[in-house]
């Protein structure tokens, strides 16, 4: 992983990026800490064009969004628009809202479904990926319906973008996931996984917690993973700090710096 690939997914800022001028400052703080490029999800209602150049002023890169999940399914023309108007390639699929995990045949008909958005996407030159949770881990047939989702769509259509944490709520081992998914995975969800006194576990900085993140991310490096994306839903204190955390974590413990850049 290089610098240039670490990027903020923006939705751990939501309640900073409601207006234009609220998200151009956080933009600001989000280069200052470090970060190369940000993810686009849970912005207020700012038009494409506006929100690339607060983006660009910003001096980041935007590498990928996640647009609605129905808008995906049933008008995936206007999110192929959006994109353009954006001049970013990726996006992803964020939750399946309405999607009864229980229904096999909702299940496969849904699955069926991602494929024909993915390969729409492709025609007009975009990449759709899909973001799991740990629902997707309950069991259909043999396996789960994550290994559905990928064993019946076509790589060339649907990409992974893969979250860690949500992978060992899961159940799974996310440095496997990577592997399994190499070559299909351009982007990678990174957040960390800490257990809590009371016998539950909530999710933390990048290096807060206990996954083996420089395994992880070898594992997606070797895959051809484009973005690593590092994403805290929720967070106990300043969101900025947070971030900051974990962005330090990631320079000093998984970045390849080259010898002649020095911090």
């Amino acid at each position: 992983m290089k610098t240039t690939q670490l990027a903020l997914q923006l939705y751990t800022l939501r309640e900073t990026t409601q207006t234009s001028a609220a998200l151009a400052e956080t933009l600001r703080k989000v280069k200052a800490i470090g970060y190369s490029a940000v993810q686009v999800s849970a912005v207020g209602p700012i038009p494409e064009l506006e929100l690339k150049r607060l983006i660009a002023d910003a001096g980041l890169v935007l590498c990928a969004t996640h647009e609605p999940s129905q808008s995906l399914l049933s008008e995936p023309m206007r999110v192929i628009e959006r994109l353009e108007k954006l001049d970013c390639i990726h996006t992803a699929y964020p939750y399946p809202h309405e999607i009864d995990m229980a229904d096999a045949t909702a299940v496969r008909a849904w699955i069926k479904r991602l494929d024909e958005v993915g390969a729409l996407l492709r025609e007009h030159g975009k990449v759709l990926s899909y973001h799991n949770h740990a629902l997707e881990f309950v069991r259909l047939g043999d396996a789960t319906v994550l290994d559905a989702i990928y064993a019946e769509t076509s790589p060339d259509n649907l990409k992974a973008e893969l979250d860690t944490y949500w992978i060992q709520a899961g159940g799974g081992d996310p440095a496997t996931w990577c592997r399994r998914m190499k070559g299909r995975m351009p982007l990678l969800h990174m957040k960390d996984f800490v257990g809590l006194p009371n016998n539950s576990q909530t999710l933390c900085e990048v290096g807060a917690g206990n996954l083996d993140f420089p395994g992880i991310v070898a594992a997606a490096d070797e895959g051809g993973c484009e973005w690593f994306i590092v994403e805290q839903d929720t967070c106990v204190g300043d969101p900025f700090e947070a971030i900051a955390r974990s962005y330090e974590y990631c320079i000093r413990r998984l970045v390849c710096i080259p010898e002649n850049l020095t911090r």
